[in-house]
């Protein structure tokens, strides 16, 4: 014991932490088409924002109004929704917990996009700018939706694909074996 053969150091120096980066800024959770898409989705709403704004006479502006309310809240809620896919706080929140939070605002705001887009249809007076906004509107709407299928698609694909690699109370070898062996 003297020589320390029994006791050895219990403590290990302890290792760097990885430096982060203060922006963090990356593309690598948004590839391809989905990048796309993403981006797509603020410009079509801030488009539904722009033509609404430009309206100058309304004949029953309560329709614009919730439109006016709903395609402004689209556009700020993607674009949130694209930095928290392009920046740190992807890695900060997790993956399950965005792609969730991602899940259900999609279908929420693809939804009220719609209602909106078709309540201003019904109540528009006919100008050009008017319908310019329903049909960006309805394009916004159609891109929330869309993703939202998408998402909807491969997560019931994936459930399938490990139910199908995982059968429940699948008894090994031994399991199937008595406990008590006639000798």
């Amino acid at each position: 014991m003297e020589n320390g053969g029994v006791y050895n150091e219990t403590t290990e120096p302890q290792a760097k932490l990885p430096l982060r980066r203060r922006c963090g800024c990356t593309l690598r959770h948004l590839r391809g088409w989905r990048l796309a898409h993403k981006a797509l989705q603020p410009v079509l709403s801030f488009l539904a924002v722009i033509f609404e704004e430009i309206v100058e006479d309304c004949i029953n502006c309560h329709g614009l109004y919730f439109f006016e309310f709903v395609s402004c809240s689209a556009f700020l809620l993607s674009l949130l929704t694209l930095c928290v896919y392009c920046t740190i706080a992807y890695e900060t929140f997790g993956k399950d917990k965005v792609n969730k939070v991602n899940f259900w605002t999609m279908l929420i705001i693809g939804a009220f996009f719609l209602i909106a887009s078709i309540v201003l249809a019904a109540t528009s007076s006919g100008s050009a700018f008017e319908k310019a906004a329903c049909v960006f509107g309805f394009f916004a709407s159609g891109a929330f939706l869309a993703e939202f299928i998408w998402d909807l698609w491969c997560s019931r694909k994936q459930s399938t694909e490990e139910r199908s690699e995982n059968p429940g109370h699948t008894q090994g070898a031994t399991e199937d074996q008595p406990l008590n062996k006639p000798s």
